[in-house]
C-alpha cells in the first residue's frame, strides 16, 4: 500500500524509501555507487552522450549539482574564465554559479540566471523535504545578492525563446543555453537523480569560438 500511494504520488524513489521506514518497512530501492561494475552499461551510456556534445560542454551532476564527470568543451570553457581547476578538487555547479568569485565576474546576466536558478532549487527543497537540499538552498541563499536576485521578477517582455547564459571575457562574448537529460525509468536512486546537462551556443559567435578551441589534432580524431 506504501508503495502504491507513493506510486500514486509520482514520489521519488529516495522518498519511497523514507516512507516505507516511516511506516515500520525496511527500504526498498538501492542507492549504487555509479563506479560500480553493474552500472558499467550506464557509464558507458553516459561517456557516449558527453562525447557527441563535444566541442560544446556537457556536464553529469547529481540532485544537488555535484559534478560527476564532464567532457572536453567544458573543461575548455571552465580553463578559459576561470582558470585550471586542481584534479583533486571537488566541484559544485550550483556554487560555481552563484558564489561572487567564481563564474559571477564573467556572467554579463548573472541576476536573470541564479534568479531563476535558485527558484528551481526551492522548488526541489520544498519537494523533496531533505536535509541535504534545504542546506543547499540555505549555503545559496547565503551568498551576496542571491536573495535580491530570487525576488526580480522576470522581464515583461521575453526577446529570446530562451534565457541564455551570456558570459563575456575580454573582447570575447559567449552565449549558452541548456538542455538536461534524464534517465528513463530508473529503479536505482543514484539513477533517478542524475542529470545531464548539456550547453548549446545561441548564435554563430559563440559556435565559432567553442569549435575554435579544439585542437587539429583532436578535430581529427
Amino acid at each position: 500500500m506504501v508503495i502504491r500511494l507513493a506510486i500514486a504520488l509520482d514520489v521519488p524513489l529516495r522518498q519511497h524509501n523514507a516512507l516505507l521506514l516511516a511506516a515500520g518497512f525496511a527500504p526498498v530501492w538501492r542507492q549504487t555507487d555509479l563506479a560500480a561494475p553493474e552500472l558499467g552499461q550506464i557509464r558507458s551510456a553516459l561517456d557516449f552522450m558527453l562525447a557527441q556534445q563535444e566541442p560544446f560542454p556537457a556536464v553529469a551532476v547529481d540532485r544537488h549539482w555535484n559534478l560527476l564527470q564532464s567532457n572536453s568543451g567544458a573543461i575548455r570553457l571552465v580553463e578559459f574564465l576561470v582558470g585550471p581547476l586542481a584534479p583533486s578538487v571537488a566541484v559544485n555547479l550550483a556554487d560555481a554559479l552563484v558564489a561572487p568569485d567564481v563564474l559571477r565576474p564573467y556572467l554579463v546576466n548573472w541576476t536573470e540566471v541564479v534568479g531563476h536558478f535558485v527558484r528551481s532549487v526551492q522548488a526541489e527543497a520544498e519537494a523533496d523535504g531533505t536535509a541535504e537540499t534545504a542546506g543547499l538552498l540555505k549555503r545559496l541563499l547565503a551568498y551576496q545578492g542571491v536573495r535580491a536576485a530570487v525576488e526580480t521578477p522576470p522581464a515583461e517582455l521575453a526577446l529570446a525563446p530562451v534565457l541564455p547564459m551570456h558570459f563575456r571575457k575580454g573582447n570575447i562574448d559567449l552565449k549558452l543555453f541548456t538542455t538536461i537529460a534524464t534517465l528513463g525509468i530508473p529503479q536505482d536512486i543514484t539513477l533517478q537523480e542524475l542529470r545531464i546537462e548539456s550547453f548549446f551556443p545561441m548564435d554563430e559567435e559563440t559556435s565559432h569560438v567553442l569549435r575554435g578551441w579544439v585542437t587539429p589534432s583532436a578535430r581529427s580524431g
